[in-house]
């Protein structure tokens, strides 16, 4: 989620916040104090103006095998700073006792949402009384947690791993785009939720796709260096980068607004990215895999002089 993969500062956690996080971390996800007994979590967004990563302790709820989170920020008139964060930015990380891993935050809308807010005040009646305090609809935040990182022992299975879920992103993103255009193309309101949840699984995908593809820059020169005979396919692959970074970009561009966007445009750009992303990715595993099956992953620390 860092804005370059080489850099990563620490995340900015509220004064109020520092000591609860630090209790957290310490005791495996167990907390005192006011939180003592609770089901908690930490949420690492990045801000949607500042692209600065912030750590919040929030409550969760669990629905069946669903994680959930509400932006109730104590049933305050404006929605809490990390809600606008994962509307900007879905790609988030969630520590749940001593567990790491990284989710999409996908926001429920209306009868959906309305049903899941009945279940959680059942359980917490709290936000409940967060809600009759302000005129607001309380957001209800779906955690997804679209893949379980692997035991990666290679760059070559880090490259099929990642590749495996961009893939079944994509693929989730193009069902989710078919259904809504098909409402819409019918003259009839389209799927309640579904807007959204197509507008948070593009975004998902547009940044996991070009924080990987920024990642890969910074890895092909190291590549060149110890192959030079793969200087040819690094050239394909960085021309390839490009053709794929300017699809992505036209396709954040009609997320502006999904209810005027032009059904026939957003297939067409969303068809056209699928065949140059699922080409791109086969071309790179059948060049690369040989050469990144050498390398352990992580890669070894470089030795000090």
């Amino acid at each position: 989620m860092s804005q370059n993969p080489l850099v990563r500062t620490e995340p900015h956690v509220s004064d109020f916040n520092v000591p609860v996080v630090e209790e957290f971390r310490a005791g495996g996800g167990r907390v005192g104090g006011m939180f003592e007994g609770g089901d908690l979590l930490l949420l690492t967004t990045v801000g949607a103006h500042s692209g600065r990563e912030h750590t919040t302790p929030l409550g969760y709820v669990r629905l069946g095998d669903r994680l959930l989170v509400v932006a109730s920020a104590a049933g305050a008139d404006r929605h809490p700073d990390w809600y606008h964060n994962v509307l900007a930015h879905p790609m988030v990380r969630v520590e749940l006792g001593t567990e790491e891993f990284g989710v999409v935050a996908v926001p429920l809308e209306g009868r959906e949402r309305d049903r899941a807010f009945a279940e959680i005040v059942a359980r917490v009646p709290g936000y409940g009384d967060y809600q009759a305090g302000t005129d607001r609809v309380i957001p209800v935040v779906v955690l997804e947690r679209p893949f379980v990182d692997g035991e990666a022992a290679t760059l070559a299975d880090k490259l099929v791993e990642v590749h495996t879920w961009l893939r079944s992103q994509l693929a989730h993103v193009r069902t989710e785009a078919g259904a809504y255009l098909a409402d819409r193309a019918n003259g009839g309101p389209a799927t309640p939720g579904l807007s959204l949840q197509l507008r948070q699984h593009c975004l998902a995908f547009c940044e996991s796709l070009r924080f990987h593809h920024d990642g890969e820059e910074t890895v092909f020169p190291h590549l060149e260096r110890n192959d030079p005979g793969l200087k040819e396919t690094l050239e394909r692959l960085r021309a390839e980068h490009r053709t794929v970074e300017r699809l992505r970009g036209e396709l954040e561009s009609l997320l502006g607004d999904l209810s005027t966007a032009d059904p026939v445009r957003f297939r067409a750009d969303l068809d056209r990215m699928a065949g140059e992303l699922e080409a791109h990715l086969d071309y790179e595993e059948s060049e690369l895999f040989p050469t990144l099956a050498a390398i352990p992953f992580p890669p070894p620390a470089p030795a000090r002089g």
